[in-house]
């Protein structure tokens, strides 16, 4: 984690021309000692776990993270310089809580789409109605189909919905407000919101499949030191049997 912490730092004073100037090399060979750790430390994960090592989808993060930042940084690959900040998404591996998450993201996918389908079914039918309604007053916002979602979906995230396009709209059409109000009812305050529930629901999902796990190894530990004690007493028995034979 230390080094990994100690490459994000260096990668973000590179992006200073005046550290880079006087500072450079000394940078970069930081960049390069965190490069060979980076790369010796993947190495003897693969000669420890073996095959196990490529069925782990971390694993798999963590190696093509790596791999990514070995490729030539000159010539058409000059992008992979940029790519070098990726090192320090391995953290996510590192830290639980981190990974926790994004497996929480990752499982909450299949049902973020389905929001992402209704949503896009509402957006599409209110940006018909609003070309329809407003597209001859407002042709900037409200013109073409295309221009009637932009501006419906810059009044769902809410910024600047009031003043830069209800309040205009108003003016010219006076019940207009019915229209946007029903509209971020819909989107803003429920459809997006069921992405939080997905979301919680998912990650409560891993929580207790982390817990399930956890207390199947402890009762593994337990039934272990129940065998041993079990084992125990059977040698204590034998050696009282054996006592008694030679008393």
């Amino acid at each position: 984690m230390a080094v990994i912490i100690l490459n994000a730092i260096t990668l973000g004073l590179e992006t200073s021309p005046t550290l880079t100037t006087r500072f450079g090399g000394f940078l970069a060979t930081v960049n390069q000692l965190v490069l060979i750790i980076f790369v010796v430390e993947i190495t003897l994960r693969i000669y420890a776990h073996g095959a196990d090592f490529w069925r782990r989808p971390w694993s798999l993060f963590d190696f093509a993270v790596v791999a990514i930042t070995i490729l030539p940084t000159s010539g058409n690959l000059s992008v992979v310089r940029a790519l070098r900040i990726l090192r320090i998404l391995r953290l996510i591996n590192i830290i639980s809580s981190m990974r926790r998450v994004v497996t929480g993201l990752l499982l909450a996918l299949p049902g973020m789409g389905s929001i992402m389908a209704l949503l896009g079914l509402l957006l599409y039918v209110f940006a018909v109605m609003a070309t329809n309604l407003y597209g001859e007053a407002f042709p900037q916002m409200f013109g073409t189909l295309g221009a009637s979602t932009f501006t419906l979906f810059q009044v769902m995230t809410l910024e600047g919905w009031a003043g830069n396009v209800v309040r205009p709209v108003m003016e010219v059409h006076p019940y207009a407000w019915i229209y946007f109000t029903i509209f971020i009812l819909t989107t803003s305050f429920a459809v997006l919101n069921l992405f939080i529930g997905i979301i919680v629901d998912a990650m409560q999902s891993v929580q207790d499949e982390e817990r399930k796990h956890e207390h199947k190894e402890e009762m593994t530990d337990l039934d272990t030191i129940l065998k041993e004690l079990r084992r125990l007493q059977d040698d204590i028995k034998e050696l009282g049997a054996q006592s008694e034979k030679e008393g």
